[in-house]
């Protein structure tokens, strides 16, 4: 008869003296621990100054969480919660302490700022380890879900028709509420207030409420884009087709390989050396060409340095992309148009004639041998690291609503993927 190991399940255990039993020495959960240690925390610590009330967790423990949660493919406040109490890593970065998932929650929203922050100072720790040169970067977005519904958008033609129907509605409603009344005063007296709204009515005019403050959005949307384009602001009206979403309006349609979505284009530069996010921001706008600048300033605003090359696709090329990056002294490896899969063009010879134009002399130094060996890093660099964050750590919608907190929630998901770059680089060493 086979024997198995022992397996008892009743058995009494005694715990370990210490959690540190219980954690191995290269767990993930001991670097985050040690890396936060060497953080600067002052920006979230120095909130708290009063001694009245319960005291709160420690912000050290509640960064350690998050970070560690973030690393492991876990966004959610709920989940956090409940690995504090199932989970040995978690209670090993929490020594013990079980905050619940509003105290989760609440710590995150408070502190955005700061923990937004953090990006840069684990930027900075990456570089000093080595892990950033700054020789070759490639930039790129990917298209994410908003914590919005697309069904829940409206075009502006939509909402001209829809306010129309819901006015005459609401006029037929309230004729016919006169006429109740009138009958009412002739059955009844008239001492009935005569102002209470049936609960119909109040819903139509609730919805056209919401209908007219969409309508001033999209119109002040293209007020603003005309003046900025030098054209009267007093004329342009929004296009019939343009969406506004009623539960999250900063958010857009977004055109994806596998359909369209309500969602924000989420911004990455990655370095050459280790696939580390040197730059990251969100946009609600679906091209790409203007999101190229910002990632290079960026770079140049945390590192106090610029990278060498830069690499984009055909969605960045713009003339002035070219002229800024040469400005500041980058070479530019940007794509002029798509190209298709397996399609071969001869290598140009001789030198290029004088009076090409900056996107054919582009084309033409894609197509030497020095600069198809160059692009065809792009895809190496930059898109193994959409993969890892959507698919490896599952992070493929928002839970928050708007620009500003999409982009804190953006800046925790490029922190922990530099942390995780961080941390094998050094168990490499």
């Amino acid at each position: 008869m086979k024997t198995f190991r022992p397996y008892e399940p009743d058995q009494m255990l005694l715990m370990p003296p210490s959690l540190q039993d219980w954690v191995p020495e290269d767990h993930l959960a001991r670097f985050v621990g040690d890396l936060v240690d060497t953080l600067d925390l002052s920006a979230i610590e120095d909130t708290y100054y009063e001694e009245r009330g319960y005291p709160p967790y420690h912000p050290c423990m509640m960064v350690k969480v998050l970070l560690y949660a973030y690393c492991t493919g876990t966004y959610s406040s709920r989940r956090m919660a409940a690995k504090l109490h199932d989970s040995v890593a978690y209670r090993f970065l929490a020594a013990g302490n079980q905050p619940d998932f509003r105290t989760l929650s609440d710590f995150r929203k408070r502190h955005e700022e700061a923990l937004s922050g953090l990006f840069e100072q684990v930027l900075v720790i990456c570089r000093e380890s080595g892990l950033v040169k700054l020789g070759r970067v490639a930039v790129d977005g990917t298209k994410i879900k908003a914590n919005a519904s697309k069904h829940k958008a409206m075009s502006y033609g939509r909402m001209l028709e829809k306010a129309a129907a819901l006015r005459k509605e609401i006029k037929e409603m309230f004729r016919q509420a006169e006429a109740t009344d009138r009958e009412e005063d002739r059955r009844y007296g008239p001492d009935r207030r005569g102002d209470e709204l049936p609960e119909e009515l109040a819903r139509r005019e609730t919805r056209l409420k919401k209908i007219r403050e969409a309508k001033a959005a999209l119109e002040a949307e293209a007020k603003k884009k005309a003046a900025a384009e030098g054209k009267d602001p007093k004329e342009p009206k929004p296009r019939a087709k343009a969406q506004h979403n009623f539960t999250d309006p900063e958010s857009k349609i977004q055109k994806t390989s596998d359909g369209f979505i309500q969602g924000y284009n989420a911004q990455v530069a990655v370095d050459e050396t280790f696939q580390v996010i040197v730059a990251q921001h969100v946009t609600s706008a679906a091209p790409d060409v203007n999101q190229l600048q910002p990632a290079v300033e960026s770079i140049a605003a945390t590192l106090k340095s610029q990278p060498k090359e830069v690499l984009a696709d055909a969605g960045y090329w713009s003339e002035e992309n070219i002229r800024a990056l040469e400005k500041k002294g980058i070479e530019p490896f940007i794509a002029t148009g798509r190209r298709k899969h397996g399609e071969t063009r001869p290598s140009p010879r001789g030198r290029a004639p004088k009076d090409m134009t900056l996107r054919q002399r582009m084309a033409r130094k894609l197509l030497t041998t020095r600069g198809q060996k160059a692009y065809s890093q792009r895809q190496v660099i930059v898109e193994p690291v959409f993969g890892q964050i959507k698919q490896a750590r599952r992070f493929r919608q928002f839970l928050r609503r708007g620009v500003r907190r999409v982009q804190h929630e953006w800046s925790l998901v490029c922190t922990a993927h530099n942390m995780l770059k961080l941390r094998t680089a050094l168990m490499t060493i």
